[in-house]
């Protein structure tokens, strides 16, 4: 069956880019617009979603401008603060931004039950964006919670990012599992690689995998290749990605699902699924 492929977890970046101090990783190669268009040729994957890159803090105008390039190919999810004025997120909106993207490793928690957040949060909702949740597992609990309370879209990166000595038990994944119900939270079965430093990864994966398929439906779940696999390029490839998550997931009805229609709606490429 040909059905349209999504990419829902990949980062453009030049190193010439101003990037902010506070930062965990810095780039030692480009990774351009033209290049991720390529690697979608190459491996038959027709859309794509940019996720704005931690060392670029709050600064979106490269993405912005992809999107603004590509717009019936590309959704975008932004850095922000939430003080960006309103006039902004419309621009963004326009642009193709569909989410919001909080990454948190490494950083503070921020109270998003506080009226701090309140704008944001409510143009995210009336807009049906999404809060995008790159953190560690144990956190899920204080941050989904009050996102859920105000009805947002929770979209959680890789897996949920358990405790990999924990594995499946970490209370936080376990607290995911459970969030499957609201109809409010998606899971990017994306990056096996930074769930553990061990080789056994895979295996994690696949635990993680199974777990999640079972509480969560193929309509709450989503792939990422997370090109250009930062501090991990040199041992991985695209195909490679994409063999991997067929075998975590084995039916080809499911398999539509998440690569395709699932993602198609979520990131609203409007009138293309199938």
């Amino acid at each position: 069956m040909v059905y349209p492929v999504v990419d829902s977890h990949a980062h453009i970046f030049t190193t010439k880019l101003r990037m902010v101090q506070a930062r965990r990783y810095t780039p030692d190669q480009d990774a351009t617009i033209t290049d991720y268009l390529e690697m979608l040729q190459r491996n038959a994957v027709e859309y794509g979603v940019l996720v704005q890159p931690s060392f670029l803090g709050t600064d979106n105008q490269y993405l912005l401008s992809a999107l603004r390039d590509h717009p019936a190919r590309l959704r975008g999810v932004a850095v922000v603060g939430p003080a960006i004025s309103t006039e902004d997120l419309l621009s963004f909106h326009a642009a193709g931004i569909v989410g919001v993207r909080l990454n948190l490793i490494g950083r503070p928690i921020p109270d998003l039950a506080s009226e701090d957040w309140d704008r944001l949060l409510d143009f995210v909702r009336k807009h049906s964006w999404h809060i995008e949740l790159h953190v560690t597992a144990r956190y899920l609990p204080e941050l989904v919670t009050p996102l859920l309370a105000r009805g947002c879209k929770v979209v959680v990166d890789h897996f949920g990012r358990p405790d990999a000595s924990l594995g499946v038990t970490d209370p936080g994944f376990q607290y995911l599992l459970k969030t499957s119900d609201t109809g409010l939270v998606w899971v990017k079965l994306s990056a096996p690689y930074r769930l553990s430093l061990l080789e056994s990864y895979g295996d994690l994966a696949q635990r993680l995998s199974r777990e999640l398929l079972g509480a969560f439906s193929p309509g709450r779940l989503v792939w990422g290749s997370d090109w250009p696999h930062s501090e991990h390029s040199a041992v991985l490839n695209e195909p490679a990605q994409l063999v991997q998550f067929r075998e975590l997931v084995g039916s080809e009805d499911v398999i539509h699902q998440v690569l395709s229609s699932t993602p198609l709606d979520l990131f609203h490429f409007q009138n293309q699924a199938i």
